[in-house]
């Protein structure tokens, strides 16, 4: 059975004290135009949310059309985590995913402003790490250059 870890999703707050386009933000609010953005910005981050569990990363979006996708952690190659200074101020980061799976083919599933992004990447890093040795698996890199 599948056990819930962790629910989490970007944070519209962290993201306009963290970042200098949050700053810019609230300064274009002082002519009216930044609430706009921020509407914007808290519409999407309320319709993402993540949920991690010791098998499956769920991604869930949307508000009036839903869509659910997932990454299986077994599948995972790489997590990394990029904040700037602003953003470790404000304790969010930017989680980079890639993996097999065909969520990420073509590229790097990335989850944006999320708080305490270092503290999820490592754990995120260990439930991988036990997904595979549960399903037994293990990462085989082909270099085709050969």
């Amino acid at each position: 059975m599948e056990k819930p870890i962790e629910t989490f999703r970007a944070s519209t707050g962290r993201w306009l004290i963290g970042s200098l386009a949050g700053l810019g933000t609230l300064l274009l609010c002082l002519v009216g135009v930044g609430l706009v953005i921020i509407a914007l910005r808290w519409l999407q981050n309320i319709a993402t949310s993540y949920e991690l569990t010791d098998q499956r990363l769920i991604i869930r979006t949307g508000i009036f059309n839903k869509k659910t996708d997932e990454i299986e952690l077994y599948r995972v190659k790489d997590v990394t985590v990029a904040y700037s200074l602003i953003n470790q101020w404000a304790d969010i980061g930017a989680i980079s995913i890639t993996s097999s799976d065909p969520t990420t083919q073509g590229g790097t599933l990335v989850l944006r402003d999320i708080p305490r992004a270092r503290a999820i990447r490592e754990e995120l890093r260990t439930l991988v790490d036990q997904a595979r040795q549960t399903r037994r698996v293990r990462e085989l890199d082909v270099d085709h250059g050969i």
